[in-house]
């Protein structure tokens, strides 16, 4: 597969994005690096039993999905006081070295064949810098997909004491019912004592295939929190990662999904404890309609420094038809004893006594299990510290009910 879409693709039309975007060459060497990469990288890693791959990527067809230089977005940025959001463009001409000390060091552009083809062809960008000391809420970086296919890459560098909120939005334009291919690298730096808060909010069309890597580094005392909700794609192939490498650092991974029709769901979250005083917490709760799959991978792993470390959990899955499938692998890796974690995942279907107590009392029956629907995602709400983001996934999720 990677040959076929190798074939599609030159270090012209790479050298090209590059110099529209006026890169320096180290960019552009990088780019050409992770192109020349692709014919010996695999498809990013899936979940596998005897028999049967639980996600299968190597059957999209990449090669009539992408065209590099045909690209097509509207970007709206907005900014709060003390911190810069920046195109690309802008972002190199302003802060040309701390992109230069960041970009690939938190993602390695070479990770796997999707991560390398998003490194080779991306051309929608956007860089959050936020200096020393600064407290900010609001900022938000918000994707309309108007192409076929749409590479893009954000970079949030949150310097020392400093502090950030952001809610980011996909979703495609009108008009868009062929296949679509959306692709997005995150990569966040957070500084000693820095707190960042990522919402992420994707809506895209129901014939798009995504693929997003979210993966932050906190350092000594740092906050990270992930807030993930996924309501739209054909077939999503997501993971949201971070690394635990400061003393008292902490991250929370939240996410919510809601599939029907024929949607795939491949949902991972991963935390690494590699220091001490360490403490991460991953809720995901996801709800199945109609003939929709969704696979759920969560991994902690604790490293052998990680002293006095605290890591929980949790999975739960609802479903609503006979015919939606859900697979859930929770791993705990632990290489320290002075650790308390736990983990859990459970799938099941709306309470008949709860359904039956609430027609009893003169609810309609299919208001009712919306009502419980919408109830199961009132812990995932709690955990969300974005009001926005929290109004809107709401809002997705009665409309998905309707």
């Amino acid at each position: 597969m990677s040959t076929q879409v190798h074939a599609n693709l030159t270090e012209e039309q790479v050298t090209q994005i590059s110099e529209q975007l006026g890169e320096p060459a180290w960019l552009l060497e990088t780019r050409l690096d992770a192109l020349d990469a692709l014919d010996d990288l695999n498809m990013p890693d899936v979940i596998r039993t005897p028999g049967r791959n639980w996600t299968n990527l190597d059957a999209l067809d990449y090669e009539t999905l992408v065209d590099p230089l045909e690209w097509e977005q509207e970007k709206d940025r907005v900014d709060a006081e003390g911190v810069e959001v920046l195109s690309w463009s802008e972002a190199l001409a302003d802060h040309g070295d701390l992109i230069e000390d960041h970009f690939g060091s938190i993602v390695d552009p070479q990770r796997d064949f999707l991560t390398a083809l998003s490194t080779a062809l991306f051309s929608a960008g956007t860089v959050v810098y936020v200096p020393e000391g600064v407290d900010a809420e609001d900022v938000k970086i918000r994707t309309t997909m108007n192409s076929r296919s749409l590479f893009n890459y954000t970079l949030v560098v949150a310097e020392e004491s400093s502090s950030v909120t952001i809610l980011e939005r996909q979703h495609s334009g009108d008009e868009q019912d062929d296949s679509q291919y959306y692709s997005g690298i995150v990569e966040v730096a957070a500084g000693e004592n820095a707190s960042v808060q990522y919402g992420a909010l994707q809506n895209l069309s129901k014939e798009t295939y995504n693929f997003s890597v979210k993966r932050g580094h906190a350092d000594t005392y740092a906050t990270l929190d992930w807030i993930e909700g996924n309501i739209g794609s054909r077939l999503t192939k997501t993971s949201v990662e971070t690394r635990l490498l400061g003393d008292s650092s902490e991250s929370r991974i939240v996410g919510a999904f809601f599939g029907h029709e024929d949607q795939h769901f491949d949902l991972a979250s991963r935390v690494w404890h590699e220091a001490e005083h360490t403490v991460a917490d991953l809720v995901t709760r996801g709800t199945l309609d109609d003939s929709a799959r969704s696979v759920y991978e969560g991994v902690q792993d604790v490293g052998r420094g990680a002293w006095d470390t605290s890591s929980y959990q949790r999975e739960n899955t609802l479903m609503l038809s006979d015919e939606s499938e859900a697979d859930a692998s929770p791993k705990l890796i632990i290489n320290n004893h002075d650790t308390e974690a736990s983990h859990s995942a459970t799938v099941g279907q709306v309470d008949e006594q709860d359904l039956f107590y609430m027609t009893s009392r003169g609810v309609d029956p299919e208001r009712a299990k919306n009502m419980l629907v919408e109830g199961f995602f009132v812990p995932v709400f709690e955990e969300v510290a974005v009001d926005e983001l929290r109004e809107d996934l709401d809002e997705l999720i009665v409309e998905r009910l309707q």
